[in-house]
């Protein structure tokens, strides 16, 4: 992974010394330096920043201030002589602080935090692009069925069986166990209980009347139990005259 990154700083040693430290360090690629942030606000829209190795104490505006006007994806490492900045630092979500001089070992500590922390986004983002392929194994038939989370419109509950109904499948998996079994394997993020009888997904809904929910023209009812519950979930998208 290469991070892009920028120097702001308003001493021209400590910014060509930098410029020198992120050359060193494989995974930074600079893409920008600037001797003061209001050169450097001009051109933040157009480019992406991953890591701001940013001073503070600067003329016109200081980068505390220009640190809580960045894009929530660029993370900020400080480089200041003043150490009595650095519990400010943390209150806006620095990843570091660097107190000058500091020499290149501890700069590429620093460094080595902002790549994990980007790493540890990109395994997050790839997780939940893992998640969509996830399912369930259930019975049927003497055949163990895997079906995929997307597929799931609702779910029925018959006593001790329960009929899974999926898009593009005319039929329903009927399945001996209970929906309260399968309701504690069902990730509570995309699937909710509404009624002792039902399980539904929640991107499935396509309207809400009354005490029923519609999905693909099936009318399921509400239950009185899981009634409140389901309508904080959903007011936000349906609005709240439910």
């Amino acid at each position: 992974m290469i991070l892009n990154c920028w120097i702001v700083d308003d001493e021209p040693l400590a910014l060509s010394l930098i410029e020198s430290y992120v050359q060193k360090t494989p995974f930074l690629k600079l893409t920008g330096k600037y001797n003061n942030p209001l050169s450097a606000m001009k051109n933040l829209s157009e480019q992406k920043v991953d890591v701001l190795f940013l001073d503070i104490q600067m003329p016109e505006l200081n980068g505390m201030e220009f640190a809580r006007m960045l894009p929530t994806n660029t993370r900020v490492i400080f480089t200041t002589a003043f150490s009595e900045y650095a519990l400010e630092g943390y209150k806006v979500s620095a990843l570091d602080y660097l107190l000058k001089p500091f020499s290149f070992s501890e700069f590429l500590t620093a460094a080595k935090k902002a790549l994990a922390w980007f790493e540890m986004l990109e395994q997050k983002k790839t997780s939940q692009i893992d998640s969509k392929a996830a399912g369930i194994f259930v019975k049927s038939e003497y055949k163990l069925i895997h079906i995929l989370h997307s597929d799931i419109l609702y779910i029925e509950g018959l006593k001790d069986y329960v009929k899974i109904y999926t898009q593009n499948e005319p039929r329903p998996t009927l399945s001996l166990m209970s929906l309260k079994t399968l309701e504690e394997e069902l990730p509570s993020d995309s699937f909710i209980r509404v009624h002792r009888s039902y399980i539904i997904q929640k991107s499935k809904i396509e309207s809400v009347n009354k005490s029923r929910i519609v999905i693909q023209k099936k009318e399921i009812p509400i239950g009185e139990t899981y009634r409140q519950q389901f309508i904080a979930i959903v007011e936000g998208r349906f609005g709240k005259n439910i």
